[in-house]
Protein backbone atom coordinates (compact mmCIF):
# COMPACT_ATOMS: atom_id res chain seq x y z
CA UNK A 1 0.00 0.00 0.00
CA UNK A 2 1.14 3.56 -0.95
CA UNK A 3 2.61 5.66 1.79
CA UNK A 4 1.76 9.02 2.55
CA UNK A 5 5.70 9.90 2.44
CA UNK A 6 5.72 8.09 -1.19
CA UNK A 7 3.24 10.82 -2.21
CA UNK A 8 5.15 13.22 -0.48
CA UNK A 9 8.54 12.40 -2.63
CA UNK A 10 5.68 12.57 -5.86
CA UNK A 11 4.10 15.20 -4.67
CA UNK A 12 6.25 17.88 -7.04
CA UNK A 13 5.76 15.62 -10.50
CA UNK A 14 2.14 16.14 -9.39
CA UNK A 15 2.27 18.93 -9.35
CA UNK A 16 4.16 20.15 -12.38
CA UNK A 17 2.14 17.73 -14.49
CA UNK A 18 -1.31 19.20 -13.48
CA UNK A 19 -0.21 22.45 -14.47
CA UNK A 20 0.82 21.80 -17.80
CA UNK A 21 -3.16 20.23 -18.16
CA UNK A 22 -5.03 22.97 -16.03
CA UNK A 23 -5.61 26.66 -17.15
CA UNK A 24 -5.09 28.03 -13.74
CA UNK A 25 -2.25 27.17 -11.11
CA UNK A 26 -5.31 27.13 -8.92
CA UNK A 27 -6.98 24.71 -10.73
CA UNK A 28 -3.96 22.51 -11.24
CA UNK A 29 -3.80 22.73 -6.88
CA UNK A 30 -7.20 21.27 -6.15
CA UNK A 31 -6.80 18.74 -8.75
CA UNK A 32 -3.56 17.70 -7.42
CA UNK A 33 -5.29 17.75 -3.45
CA UNK A 34 -8.12 15.58 -5.06
CA UNK A 35 -6.10 13.39 -6.67
CA UNK A 36 -4.19 12.46 -3.53
CA UNK A 37 -7.73 12.53 -1.68
CA UNK A 38 -9.16 10.16 -3.73
CA UNK A 39 -5.64 7.94 -3.39
CA UNK A 40 -5.78 7.58 -0.03
CA UNK A 41 -9.45 6.71 -0.13
CA UNK A 42 -8.39 4.11 -2.36
CA UNK A 43 -7.68 0.30 -0.65
CA UNK A 44 -6.13 -1.13 -4.18
CA UNK A 45 -3.68 1.74 -4.68
CA UNK A 46 0.02 0.42 -5.82
CA UNK A 47 2.50 0.16 -3.14
CA UNK A 48 5.34 0.58 -5.05
CA UNK A 49 6.81 3.98 -5.94
CA UNK A 50 7.24 3.03 -9.54
CA UNK A 51 3.60 1.42 -9.85
CA UNK A 52 1.83 4.45 -7.58
CA UNK A 53 3.90 7.28 -9.89
CA UNK A 54 1.60 6.12 -13.20
CA UNK A 55 -0.69 5.61 -11.37
CA UNK A 56 -1.33 9.21 -9.64
CA UNK A 57 -0.68 10.57 -13.15
CA UNK A 58 -3.73 8.54 -14.46
CA UNK A 59 -5.95 10.08 -11.35
CA UNK A 60 -4.96 13.57 -11.93
CA UNK A 61 -5.57 12.88 -15.92
CA UNK A 62 -9.29 11.46 -15.11
CA UNK A 63 -10.50 13.71 -12.77
CA UNK A 64 -8.76 16.58 -14.92
CA UNK A 65 -11.21 15.21 -17.84
CA UNK A 66 -14.17 14.13 -15.43
CA UNK A 67 -14.17 18.50 -14.82
CA UNK A 68 -13.69 19.50 -18.17
CA UNK A 69 -17.08 17.21 -18.98
CA UNK A 70 -18.55 18.72 -16.03
CA UNK A 71 -18.35 22.23 -17.06
CA UNK A 72 -18.99 21.59 -20.38
CA UNK A 73 -22.70 19.81 -19.64
CA UNK A 74 -22.99 22.98 -17.34
CA UNK A 75 -22.35 25.50 -19.89
CA UNK A 76 -25.10 23.77 -22.49
CA UNK A 77 -27.67 23.42 -19.77
CA UNK A 78 -26.85 27.38 -18.68
CA UNK A 79 -27.15 28.23 -22.59
CA UNK A 80 -29.97 26.29 -22.93
CA UNK A 81 -31.53 27.63 -20.08
CA UNK A 82 -30.83 31.45 -21.70
CA UNK A 83 -31.90 30.92 -24.95
CA UNK A 84 -34.92 29.97 -23.27
CA UNK A 85 -35.92 32.44 -21.29
CA UNK A 86 -34.52 34.83 -24.23
CA UNK A 87 -36.62 33.52 -26.23
CA UNK A 88 -39.80 33.30 -23.89
CA UNK A 89 -38.57 37.40 -24.19
CA UNK A 90 -39.04 37.43 -19.95
CA UNK A 91 -36.91 39.48 -17.89
CA UNK A 92 -34.83 38.18 -15.44
CA UNK A 93 -37.05 38.45 -12.42
CA UNK A 94 -39.78 36.59 -14.46
CA UNK A 95 -37.38 33.86 -15.59
CA UNK A 96 -36.04 32.78 -12.11
CA UNK A 97 -39.75 32.65 -11.27
CA UNK A 98 -40.40 30.61 -14.16
CA UNK A 99 -37.61 28.06 -13.01
CA UNK A 100 -38.35 28.05 -9.41
CA UNK A 101 -42.29 27.06 -10.35
CA UNK A 102 -40.53 24.62 -12.72
CA UNK A 103 -37.88 23.40 -10.25
CA UNK A 104 -40.78 23.07 -7.54
CA UNK A 105 -42.69 20.15 -9.81
CA UNK A 106 -39.90 18.52 -10.42
CA UNK A 107 -39.80 14.73 -8.13
CA UNK A 108 -38.18 15.76 -4.88
CA UNK A 109 -35.31 13.03 -6.52
CA UNK A 110 -34.61 15.23 -8.75
CA UNK A 111 -35.13 18.48 -7.17
CA UNK A 112 -32.50 16.88 -4.41
CA UNK A 113 -29.67 16.01 -6.71
CA UNK A 114 -29.94 19.94 -8.37
CA UNK A 115 -29.53 21.60 -4.95
CA UNK A 116 -26.84 19.56 -4.54
CA UNK A 117 -25.01 19.91 -7.30
CA UNK A 118 -26.21 22.82 -9.10
CA UNK A 119 -27.34 25.33 -6.23
CA UNK A 120 -24.88 24.00 -3.83
CA UNK A 121 -22.22 23.68 -5.81
CA UNK A 122 -21.25 20.14 -4.43
CA UNK A 123 -18.68 17.30 -6.78
CA UNK A 124 -20.38 14.47 -7.85
CA UNK A 125 -18.12 12.39 -5.30
CA UNK A 126 -19.43 14.54 -2.37
CA UNK A 127 -23.17 14.39 -3.88
CA UNK A 128 -22.49 10.51 -4.07
CA UNK A 129 -21.53 10.35 -0.54
CA UNK A 130 -24.30 12.74 0.90
CA UNK A 131 -27.32 10.44 -0.93
CA UNK A 132 -25.28 7.24 -0.42
CA UNK A 133 -25.16 6.01 -4.00
CA UNK A 134 -22.68 5.75 -6.58
CA UNK A 135 -21.00 8.73 -8.65
CA UNK A 136 -22.17 7.19 -11.60
CA UNK A 137 -25.96 7.65 -10.12
CA UNK A 138 -25.52 10.93 -9.12
CA UNK A 139 -24.66 11.78 -12.80
CA UNK A 140 -27.20 10.49 -14.71
CA UNK A 141 -29.78 11.59 -12.02
CA UNK A 142 -28.15 15.26 -12.76
CA UNK A 143 -28.38 14.86 -16.30
CA UNK A 144 -32.43 13.48 -16.30
CA UNK A 145 -32.73 16.42 -13.64
CA UNK A 146 -31.70 18.95 -15.88
CA UNK A 147 -33.33 17.87 -18.59
CA UNK A 148 -36.69 17.79 -17.34
CA UNK A 149 -36.14 21.12 -15.76
CA UNK A 150 -35.67 22.26 -19.12
CA UNK A 151 -38.50 20.58 -20.31
CA UNK A 152 -40.54 21.92 -17.50
CA UNK A 153 -39.04 25.81 -18.46
CA UNK A 154 -39.45 25.42 -22.16
CA UNK A 155 -43.20 24.67 -21.65
CA UNK A 156 -43.64 27.08 -19.65
CA UNK A 157 -41.86 30.02 -21.48
CA UNK A 158 -43.59 28.79 -24.55
CA UNK A 159 -47.14 29.17 -23.08
CA UNK A 160 -46.36 32.62 -21.90
CA UNK A 161 -45.10 33.54 -25.52
CA UNK A 162 -48.71 31.76 -26.90
CA UNK A 163 -49.94 33.69 -24.26
CA UNK A 164 -48.73 37.14 -24.80
CA UNK A 165 -49.69 36.54 -28.47
CA UNK A 166 -53.55 36.37 -27.36
CA UNK A 167 -53.62 39.93 -25.87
Amino acid sequence: MASLTQIEILLPEFRAYAKVICASPDDAEDLVQDAIERALRVKSRPSLLDELRPWMFRVIRNLHYDELRKRRVRRKYLAAEKRLSNEAGTSDTARDILIRIAFEKLPPEMREVLCLVDLMGLKYVEAAKVMDVAQGTVMSRVSRARKALLGLVDGAASDEVVEKNRK
